[in-house]
């Protein structure tokens, strides 16, 4: 069987068990580079051992210098498409990072917040950059925000369909509330 006709067996049965259209493209994208890199060598999937996606894995860290992120992502993708396509379990926990960084989350002071605030003229973008900051707001989760989600009574944000297809509700600031009704 060629890849394309892999990837599309393997991005169907990954909408079957429900994988978010991003998931999908991430997982199917770094298989088809895997198998594009391991059809050099082998006929079929099948064929590979786990000695060979190991030396896979180590070789895009050495060219690419992918993250650890990445590189779990990969291992997973391979380690989905072989159990959900190929019908081989795989023994590849070793492949993925044993530690994760852990770094302090970068902030803007008060200052620097303010300095930002007051910098936007447009009363539109204004809402938008305190939104996003004052209610911990996505992007996407912006994008998708109707005015019926806003609950001024109760000084709340009903976000619907967020990350992981979940809801969540976020606090409304009250200085916040006056520059959302004058928009």
């Amino acid at each position: 069987m060629d890849i394309e006709n892999l990837i599309a067996v393997f991005e169907r049965k990954l909408s079957i068990q429900r994988y978010s259209v991003n998931s999908i493209k991430n997982y199917s994208s770094a298989v088809k580079s895997f198998l594009q890199v391991a059809e050099k060598r082998f006929h079929s999937p099948d064929e590979l051992s786990e000695n060979e996606i190991e030396k896979y894995v180590y070789w895009k860290i050495k060219k690419d210098h992918i993250s650890s992120s990445y590189q779990r992502m990969i291992v997973a993708s391979i380690d989905k498409f072989y159990s959900s396509v190929v019908g081989k379990s795989l023994n590849i926990r070793h492949l993925y990072p044993s530690r994760k960084k852990h770094e302090l989350p970068k902030y803007l002071t008060r200052a620097e917040v303010k300095r930002m605030f007051l910098s936007i003229d447009n009363p539109k973008h204004a809402c938008i950059v305190k939104l996003l900051y004052g209610c911990g707001l996505r992007l996407n989760e912006l994008l998708h925000l109707k005015i019926s989600d806003i609950d001024s009574e109760n000084m709340l944000i009903h976000i619907r369909l967020s990350k992981g297809n979940k809801d969540r509700v976020v606090m409304l600031p009250p200085t916040l509330l006056p520059e959302l009704r004058n928009y």
